[in-house]
């Protein structure tokens, strides 16, 4: 792994592969290493050089201080009252065009993931010259109407609240919980509680997820700018996600013009092992709608 200086920021990235770049966006408190290595070697095999980071606020990149949004605010969000923030989804998609540019890597197929989807997303729409194909998974628009949050979970979130960031055993124990209760019926627990475990060891940001819930719900309706995005997209979501329900993933794809839409009904939040050579295979796809005549 490696670190570069990228819109103000530091950046930890890494890079594998030796072929068509593609950038892999993380969702909510992801780190780089939250994407399993497995489905990552999946992608290096499909023909891409697959590069991965921290987004601003997690794993071991910049770390912003201040308040944000703690799960307890949960409701309130969704009940539409204001939610400030230090940064927006825009400033983290100037991340993500920074680290490219920093890379010197021309355009690059992206790939995200839940709120990584929503960068991706705005990466598309502010910075066209640097993606050659979109795929938004388990992701929505922003329009608060499509994918929000089933109420019954929201209210489990709420009550759970945030851990003790000096106690990585009662980080470990809401993170497990968290997943489980997003997570569709072909997930791999064994996978989960490995993931987690190994992105405690490697980095606690409670603080820093509460800020990146308050940049989610602060930032704008992507429809209307979403209209006028001519990159091949595919939009892949859950049929029994519960943190964002499947028509966030439906409003994504009618959103962008020619966007293709692959449903699972086994999926939830979650990339369940039984799919990664499915989404690989829908991704090299897209990837290669790029290549071909207008």
């Amino acid at each position: 792994m490696a670190q570069v200086r990228a819109n103000g920021i530091d950046i930890e990235y890494t890079v594998e592969g030796n072929g068509d770049p593609l950038v892999l966006i993380g969702g909510l408190s992801m780190q780089l290493i939250d994407f399993p290595q497995p489905f990552v070697d999946l992608l290096v095999a499909a023909g891409f050089k697959v590069i991965r980071f921290d987004n601003r606020d997690a794993g071991l990149s910049t770390e912003f201080s201040g308040p944000g949004m703690s799960r307890r605010d949960l409701v309130k969000a969704l009940a539409r009252r204001p939610v400030r923030s230090q940064y927006t989804i825009g400033d983290m998609a100037a991340d993500t065009a920074g680290l490219l540019e920093a890379l010197d890597v021309g355009p690059a197929h992206v790939v995200g993931m839940s709120m990584g989807g929503m960068i991706a997303q705005e990466l598309a729409i502010g910075w066209p010259e640097a993606v050659s194909s979109l795929t938004s998974i388990m992701s929505h628009t922003g329009d608060k109407r499509h994918g929000l949050i089933d109420p019954k979970l929201a209210v489990k979130v709420a009550r759970l609240g945030d851990p003790d960031p000096s106690d990585p055993a009662a980080v470990r124990d809401n993170a497990l919980q968290t997943w489980r209760w997003i997570s569709g019926p072909a997930t791999d627990d064994a996978l989960i509680v490995a993931q987690v475990e190994a992105a405690i060891a490697r980095s606690i940001r409670v603080e820093g997820t509460a800020r990146q819930s308050a940049a989610i719900f602060a930032s704008r309706d992507r429809t209307t700018a979403l209209h006028a995005v001519r990159t091949p997209t595919l939009v892949m979501h859950g049929l029994v996600d519960p943190l964002v329900r499947p028509s966030g993933g439906v409003t994504t794809a009618k959103a962008v013009p020619g966007a293709r839409l692959l449903m699972f009904p086994d999926m939830g939040h979650d990339l369940p092992p039984t799919r990664w050579a499915e989404m690989v295979e829908a991704i090299r796809r897209n990837a290669d709608r790029a290549a071909l005549p207008a």
